[in-house]
């Protein structure tokens, strides 16, 4: 997977806090651009471009960063801050990538299919939705999918069930859990505990048939 789609750019040389809220109001995310020998550049893009890039290319996908005045770069985007409220970008971290060189990122993990477990009234449970993976930049997956049709209640899927297909390394925990199907979920009645006498009951009795008659 290679793209290389360009988001243009702007240097930064004001780092004051007012002077990032002022950026971001007027529709712009400041940012940074690293690498490996590489010094960082402070910079600020424009957050429609950014948005529309990140959705077409996918979260790693390979951009060229053009900053005004400067050589274009290959970069991957490393790290987004998102405001919690809002849910906008505050802040991006983009990473110098060699083509020729093995970069770690992380992947979505895409479930695919109906286990049959689930058909049988089994209940899909995943608590892993991110793996981390080695490969060159043009060979890293948009998505990992699993096929989880072939499993039943009980069983669970991990992250060493993965088929890779040779491109990249996956780094995670091979014995993390990335998904199971449970067995379905049953009501259960709820005992007190309480047990009535033959007195009691007899009188529960006598004010049930006297509530009938009124």
């Amino acid at each position: 997977m290679i793209f290389l789609s360009a988001i243009t750019a702007k240097k930064r040389t004001d780092f004051k806090n007012s002077t990032k809220t002022k950026l971001r109001r007027t529709g712009q995310i400041p940012a940074v651009v690293y690498g490996k020998d590489k010094p960082t550049k402070h910079i600020f893009v424009n957050s429609i471009d950014f948005a529309k890039t990140v959705k077409e290319n996918g979260r790693n996908g390979i951009l060229k960063i053009e900053i005004e005045g400067e050589k274009a770069e290959s970069v991957i985007l490393q790290d987004a801050q998102t405001d919690p409220l809002k849910g906008t970008i505050l802040h991006a971290d983009f990473f110098v990538v060699d083509m020729s060189s093995t970069i770690d990122v992380e992947v979505p993990v895409a479930l695919v299919g109906e286990a049959k477990g689930i058909k049988d009234g089994g209940v899909l449970q995943q608590p892993l939705h991110l793996i981390s993976v080695r490969s060159l930049p043009q060979d890293i997956p948009a998505k990992i999918e699993i096929d989880i049709s072939p499993y039943d209640i009980g069983d669970t899927i991990v992250v060493g069930d993965i088929h890779t297909n040779g491109k990249f390394e996956v780094l995670s925990d091979p014995e993390m859990v990335i998904a199971s199907i449970l067995q379905p979920r049953v009501e259960q009645n709820i005992d007190s505990g309480e047990v009535q006498s033959e007195d009691e009951a007899e009188v529960a009795d006598t004010e049930d048939a006297v509530n009938t008659e009124e």
